[in-house]
């Protein structure tokens, strides 16, 4: 399609019209299009601050190393700084509809100028910059600590290590990040969540795969027996099946923290990326609400391995968010974004990434479920396969504009020349 075409005026009237059609469609079948849209809006989304600058953080470091993730590409405008990662981010926030959140990881901290502070002291006041964003842009954050990156993460192996030194840094860097979310959480308004995930494991078979489970329960026990101030923190604890580097044996499994994310009642993380390809994530999710008070879900699309590539529409998206919908469980869902492509404009990812989520959730939000859930009452088979075919070709797009001209963001496609401009006058110029 010609830039020019893309420039083209919105013609309001054409994209009210079609709506005017869809409304009707949907109306048949009991659903109303404008609850939806107002229902998928308030539905915060939290945007991954570490899409913006290929996961480097602000230790000096040039690119993301172990911890079993790697950021491919070289895509130039890379954020180098806090200033330029929050500008990224709220031009970012201008194509996206809908509620947002940002998501940081600790060595996100901006200490005062020329000072180093190690990841095990870190404090509140270190990341004073963000809450002044947060509170003056009202996004809230969510926080995350970080087991990769760092020397003391060289061995493979972090909470779970059999090095009393290098098990004691990475639980004094744990108890750190609860405080540091916990002020998130009081500074804001509302819980911050801190999800724990940590590269621990084995390139090859181990001999012992019971003593790092151990000291990872004991490390988990010992950093969430901390008391903080209650409705400022909510803790999840995330799996994984492999990284590189641990091909064989990864200590924090799906077993694992299913496990203890029941028996310790917290959050359980089902990243889309941290699973096998042929398993079915949307089957999980009414499994997992029956033992766990909730899930923080982060969405993301690993291909052959856990690649972390942008979140696309697809059938595992859609799905994941039409189980959120049938379970009727968005109050006891956190919805996350996590992904990492270096290879393509960043702010690009981000807006395909999150107008994705944003669509399954609208998706989902149309479904006739009760007519669904009927049918199947009935023990009529047949009527509730064929609704779910005619779900799939309903004037779902004539919807999705009417969203984003209710957000005022862009409408279809019309966002790619904002950011065309926009690395043209910004990203350009970093070098």
């Amino acid at each position: 399609m010609k830039e020019e075409s893309i420039k083209k005026e919105i013609k309001t009237d054409k994209i009210e019209e079609a709506y005017g059609i869809a409304k009707e469609a949907y109306a048949a079948l009991g659903v109303s299009t404008d609850k939806a849209i107002r229902e998928s809006l308030a539905l915060p989304l939290s945007i991954h601050c570490w899409q913006g600058d290929d996961v480097t953080g602000f230790e000096g470091a040039d690119a993301l190393s172990g911890g079993g993730i790697l950021a491919t590409g070289n895509y130039p405008g890379r954020a180098r700084n806090g200033d330029e990662l929050r500008a990224d981010a709220e031009f970012a926030f201008t194509l996206i509809p809908g509620k947002k959140r940002f998501n940081l990881h600790s060595f996100y901290a901006e200490p005062a100028a020329g000072k180093k502070v190690s990841r095990d002291k870190l404090e509140p006041e270190h990341f004073s910059k963000w809450m002044s964003w947060s509170k003056k842009k009202k996004i809230p954050l969510d926080f995350n600590p970080s087991y990769f990156s760092h020397p003391m993460a060289d061995s493979g192996y972090t909470l779970a290590s059999a090095d009393p030194r290098v098990r004691k840094f990475w639980l004094d860097h744990s108890k750190a990040c609860r405080r540091i979310a916990s002020a998130f959480g009081e500074n804001q308004g509302s819980p911050a969540m801190h999800d724990i995930w940590i590269p621990d494991g084995s390139k090859d078979y181990p001999a012992d795969r019971m003593g790092p489970r151990e000291r990872l329960k004991d490390a988990l026990d010992e950093i969430l027996s901390v008391s903080l101030p209650k409705g400022t923190i909510t803790d999840a604890v995330e799996s994984k099946l492999f990284g590189i580097g641990s091909e064989s044996y990864v200590t924090g499994s799906y077993d694992f923290y299913m496990g203890y994310a029941a028996q310790r009642q917290i959050k359980l993380c089902l990243d889309m990326g941290h699973f096998h390809p042929t398993e079915f994530i949307a089957d999980k999710i009414s499994a997992v609400l029956l033992f766990v008070p909730g899930i923080l879900f982060h969405f993301s699309r690993g291909l052959r391995w856990d690649s972390d590539h942008v979140t696309t529409f697809s059938d595992d998206l859609r799905d994941a968010c039409r189980e959120i919908k049938r379970a009727g469980a968005f109050d006891r869902i956190d919805l996350a974004l996590d992904y990492f492509d270096a290879s393509i404009n960043r702010i690009a990812a981000w807006t395909i990434g999150a107008r994705n989520l944003r669509k399954a959730l609208l998706e989902a939000l149309l479904e006739p479920t009760r007519l669904l859930v009927d049918a199947e009452k009935r023990g009529k088979n047949h009527e509730r396969l064929a609704l779910m075919e005619e779900c799939k070709t309903l004037p779902f797009p004539a919807v999705w504009d009417k969203l984003c001209l209710t957000a005022r963001v862009p409408v279809s496609i019309r966002w790619l020349p904002a950011v065309k401009e926009y690395e043209q006058k910004v990203l350009s110029r970093r070098k």
